[in-house]
C-alpha cells in the first residue's frame, strides 16, 4: 500500500503554541488480473423478534438468500436468529450445501422479545469458530431495543472490541425506527465494521450487498497505523471515528480491512507546544501496518512527518493548504452530526439542533477555501445537513438520531473510499 501525507502548514513560528493538522491518504493496490481471493467468513446475527414479523423480516431473509447465492462453496457462511433467545440456523461453515442453507433460511420465522446479546454473543462464538487466518466478519441485523440481557452499548462495545482483537469484524444494520442507535453504533464502531440504517427492507437488502461487497473485494485485513510523537508533541486528535489506543509505542489507530483500489483518508491534529529553536523538527513517525489478501503475508511502511521551525514574521506568510483544512472542515462537521445523534437520543433536540447548525456553517465556511475537485463532497454534504436539521425541526427525531449516527460513521470512517 501506498501512504501519502500532507501537512495544513508546512512552517511554525519558534517559541509559539502551535497546531498542526496532517492529511493522510492509504491507497491499496489495484488487483492484479488474475488474482484470486482469500477465503470469506461472514456470520450473520438476525433479529426474529415479533417486531421483524411480516415485510422487515422477509426482507432481511430475501436479501440473506441473495447473498448465500453471490459466495463460493469454498466460503465460509453461518447464521444465528434470536428473540428472547438464540438459536445457530445454519452452523458457521464452507458453503457446500446452498440448497440447505436457502432452506433454513426460508423458514425463520418470527418470535417474542429482543435478547440482541444473547444473540451477539452466539453469533461471535460461531464467528470465532469459523474464521480462517483472514478472519471473519460478523453483520448483526434489529429492528428493535434490547429488552432482555446485557443492553449497554459500552458494555457490548467492549465485547465487540475484544473480539476485533481476536480477528472478528463486527458491522451492524439497523432496520426501521424502532432500534436502539446508541446499541448499534457502539458495537459497530468499537468492532470495527460499518454502521448502517436502512428504513425498508429495499435499503436493507442494499445495505446487507454492500457489506458483501466489501469483504469479498478486500485487498487488506488488520490495517493499523501507529503514531508515535516526537517528545516535543504535546497531544494527538484523530479526527476519523476510528478505534484508537495508547500503547507504548504511541496511539495505535485501528484501520481495519480496505478493498482493491480503495483510497482511504484520515486526518490528524497535533499540539506542538513553544519550540524554544529554529530547524527542522520531526513531528511524529507513522507505521501503516497490514495483512495482504490472499497471501496472508504481512507488511509495514513507515513514515517520518517534518515541519520546520521559523521566525514568527516568516511564519506569519504561510498559507494553509486549503485541501487539509477542507478534509479537517469536513470531518469536524461529522463530529457534530455524531454528538446531535447521541443528543437526539437523550431527548435534547435543542442541543441537537445546535449541533446540526454548527456542523452547516462549518461546511459553508470551507466552501470559501475549498479546491474545485472538493467542492461537491461540501455541497453534497450540505444537502445532508439541511434534510437532518428538517428532520428534527418537523419532529422526525427517531430518523434524525438514526440517519446522522449512520452517516457519521459512513463518512467518517471510510472516508476517502473509492475504487481507483
Amino acid at each position: 500500500m501506498h501512504l501519502t501525507t500532507h501537512l495544513d502548514v508546512d512552517v511554525v513560528a519558534v517559541e509559539t503554541d502551535s497546531t498542526l493538522s496532517m492529511l493522510l491518504e492509504i491507497a491499496a493496490p489495484a488487483p492484479a488480473v488474475d488474482a484470486g481471493r482469500a477465503e470469506a467468513t461472514l456470520e450473520v446475527v438476525l433479529d426474529r423478534s415479533g417486531s421483524m414479523h411480516g415485510a422487515p423480516l422477509e426482507g432481511a431473509k430475501r436479501a440473506l438468500l441473495e447473498l448465500v447465492d453471490r459466495l463460493d462453496p469454498r466460503d465460509r457462511f453461518g447464521l444465528v436468529a434470536f428473540d428472547d433467545e438464540a438459536r445457530v440456523v445454519v452452523p458457521a461453515g464452507p458453503l457446500t450445501d446452498r440448497s440447505a442453507v436457502r432452506r433454513a433460511i426460508a423458514a425463520v420465522d418470527a418470535g417474542g422479545s429482543t435478547d440482541l446479546a444473547a444473540g451477539y454473543l452466539r453469533g461471535l462464538k460461531e464467528a470465532r469458530r469459523a474464521a480462517t487466518a483472514a478472519g471473519a466478519t460478523l453483520v448483526l441485523v434489529s429492528d428493535g431495543h434490547a429488552n432482555h440481557g446485557e443492553t449497554r452499548p459500552d458494555v457490548l462495545g467492549a465485547v465487540a472490541a475484544k473480539a476485533r482483537t481476536q480477528g472478528v469484524t463486527t458491522s451492524s444494520l439497523g432496520y426501521g425506527l424502532g432500534y436502539d442507535e446508541r446499541l448499534l453504533s457502539a458495537v459497530a464502531r468499537s468492532g470495527g465494521g460499518n454502521e448502517s440504517f436502512a428504513e425498508d427492507p429495499d435499503a436493507a437488502a442494499h445495505a446487507i450487498a454492500a457489506e458483501v461487497d466489501g469483504l469479498l473485494s478486500q485487498a487488506a485485513q488488520a490495517a493499523t497505523l501507529l503514531v508515535a510523537m516526537s517528545p516535543q508533541v504535546r497531544g494527538l486528535r484523530v479526527l476519523n471515528d476510528l478505534p484508537a489506543n495508547l500503547v507504548e509505542q504511541g496511539v495505535q489507530v485501528e484501520i481495519g480491512g480496505l478493498y482493491a483500489g480503495e483510497t482511504r483518508k484520515l486526518v490528524l491534529t497535533f499540539d506542538v507546544p513553544r519550540l524554544p529553536s529554529l530547524g527542522l523538527l520531526q513531528v511524529a513517525e507513522l507505521t501503516l501496518s497490514w495483512i495482504e489478501l490472499p497471501s496472508l503475508e504481512e507488511h509495514t511502511v513507515t513514515v517520518p512527518v517534518h515541519v520546520n521551525v521559523v521566525p514568527g514574521d516568516q511564519a506569519a506568510g504561510r498559507v494553509p493548504d486549503p485541501v487539509v483544512r477542507t478534509e479537517l472542515a469536513y470531518l469536524e462537521a461529522q463530529r457534530a452530526k455524531r454528538e446531535a445523534s447521541t443528543l437526539l437520543s437523550d431527548g435534547d433536540v435543542a442541543g441537537a439542533l445546535r449541533h446540526l447548525r454548527s456542523a452547516g456553517g462549518t461546511v459553508a465556511a470551507a466552501m470559501a477555501f475549498a479546491p474545485a475537485s472538493l467542492r461537491a463532497d461540501l455541497g453534497e454534504e450540505s444537502a445532508v445537513l439541511a434534510g437532518m436539521i428538517g428532520d428534527v425541526e418537523n419532529g422526525a427525531h427517531a430518523r434524525a438520531a438514526k440517519l446522522t449516527s449512520a452517516d457519521a460513521s459512513l463518512k467518517s470512517r471510510t472516508r476517502g473510499r473509492r475504487r481507483s
